[in-house]
């Protein structure tokens, strides 16, 4: 009788518990993948554009923009996700910014003891960063609704789209600019180094030839 029992006892659906694990990574993969692609902050919702325009002069400094950037915003959106049952929804903006300007500082005072040299050149742009849009943005129409886990993965490609959009800016305006990358001679002492490029104006060229490429590829390939 009680091998019986034990014959028709259902046994654990383990094939169930793979295929959640399998689901929550490819919506990891296409949280980031949206971020990096999708919704880029930089090219599709033109969000983050003083810094990016500010910054990318150097890839030094474009590599430090993107990885401050990408530090706050996801340190916020978990700090968020966290504690969202916890805010009141008429302070919630407030919350939000003291929780933002509490990793900015970090951040500041993390390169001013350690890299000082690029926390000068980039001037009060990392203060700045809590008044960028892609933080707030992300922080109140994703990270407030949604669980840690989900909030972080989706801090995560928006921060990194950002980055991305700042570093390949940053390597043809100095490439063209300079002749180097990271401050080292990519392009030979012969070369004639386009001042335009690290001027406000190569900026915004650089910038709106990269929106325009992207967004073209993007629509086609959507189409």
């Amino acid at each position: 009788m009680s091998e019986a029992v034990a014959e028709g006892t259902p046994k654990p659906n383990l094939k169930r518990k793979k295929t959640k694990i399998k689901f929550s990574q490819t919506e990891g993969w296409k949280a980031i993948i949206r971020g990096v692609w999708e919704d880029n902050p930089t090219f599709r919702m033109m969000l983050g554009i003083c810094s990016t325009l500010a910054v990318t002069n150097q890839l030094v400094n474009a590599v430090a923009m993107g990885l401050a950037v990408l530090f706050v915003l996801t340190a916020t959106s978990v700090t968020v996700s966290l504690i969202r049952s916890l805010i009141p929804r008429r302070v919630r903006m407030a919350v939000y910014t003291l929780i933002i300007a509490t990793f900015v500082v970090t951040v500041d005072q993390y390169l001013k003891a350690f890299y000082p040299a690029i926390s000068e050149a980039m001037g009060p742009y990392v203060g700045l960063i809590i008044t960028n849009c892609i933080i707030m943005g992300r922080a109140e129409t994703y990270a407030s609704s949604n669980p840690p886990g989900r909030a972080f993965m989706d801090a995560l490609g928006a921060g990194l789209g950002y980055a991305i959009s700042l570093i390949v800016l940053a390597v043809i305006r100095e490439l063209l600019g300079f002749g180097t990358l990271f401050n080292i001679n990519i392009l030979g002492e012969g070369w004639e180094p386009w001042v335009v490029m690290v001027m406000a104006p190569g900026a915004f060229l650089v910038l709106g030839l990269y929106i325009w490429i992207l967004r073209t590829i993007q629509d086609k390939r959507s189409a």
